[in-house]
């Protein structure tokens, strides 16, 4: 499989498959592609299925093969930032937010991140629901606004807010802090808990998270305001 990424800042990768490859994704990113690439829907088991479920992502993927000689499939991003392509390996798997996976090569795994700490889970919100891609292959990352990346050494840690955190390597661990003070937990507008990401190992921040623009724009689209 090549590819190249082009149009910044509302991306689209383009794939050039050699005959019998296939590349899989979640949700309807496809955006165009060459009659021959046949797409097949299924769970790609239940254990994964169910995985995926929890983590509110769809039950179902997309496989598109390539048949009777070489094919060619685009994937775009749905918010404007960029798409990064990652190499996973059995010995590099990487984490991902939630609505981070755009598409992969098919010998990629996708299953559902279980934080380290029971409190990451159950404080950390929506950037917490994590994918973790194992396996073998690349795969396409979107990224919300610009990406910053930092090396973690062993022990060293990184104070995130909430959905900031798009992509980490699985040797990182994350958990929650509370934001210490009342009157900085009520008054700040930093929230009440703060992502805590601890090395070793890369992280990949993004600069505009979704849903710190819905929450900027809510007040725009409350009509009680008007």
């Amino acid at each position: 499989m090549q590819y190249q990424i082009t149009g910044e800042p509302m991306p689209v990768v383009t794939c050039t498959l050699g005959n019998g490859e296939s590349m899989i994704t979640e949700r309807g990113s496809m955006v165009w592609m060459s009659p021959n690439m046949r797409m097949e829907t299924g769970t790609g088991g239940l254990g994964k299925a169910f995985g995926r479920m929890f983590s509110g992502d769809s039950i179902f993927q997309n496989t598109y093969t390539a048949q009777g000689g070489p094919g060619m499939i685009a994937f775009a991003s749905s918010f404007p930032g960029s798409i990064r392509a990652v190499a996973v390996d059995p010995a590099h798997p990487v984490v991902v937010q939630k609505t981070g996976f755009l598409a992969s090569e098919a010998g990629v795994d996708l299953s559902i991140f279980f934080q380290k700490k029971v409190g990451a889970g159950f404080f950390g919100g929506e950037g917490f629901i994590m994918q973790k891609l194992s396996g073998t292959g690349t795969a396409f990352v979107e990224i919300d606004g610009s990406a910053v990346e930092y090396v973690l050494q062993p022990g060293q840690s990184m104070v995130v807010d909430t959905g900031n955190l798009a992509m980490m390597d699985a040797t990182c661990s994350v958990d929650v802090q509370m934001v210490k003070g009342v009157k900085n937990m009520l008054f700040g507008g930093e929230g009440i808990f703060h992502t805590v990401v601890t090395g070793p190992g890369r992280i990949v921040l993004q600069t505009m998270p979704v849903s710190g623009v819905a929450a900027a724009l809510a007040p725009f689209f409350n009509t009680g305001n008007r």
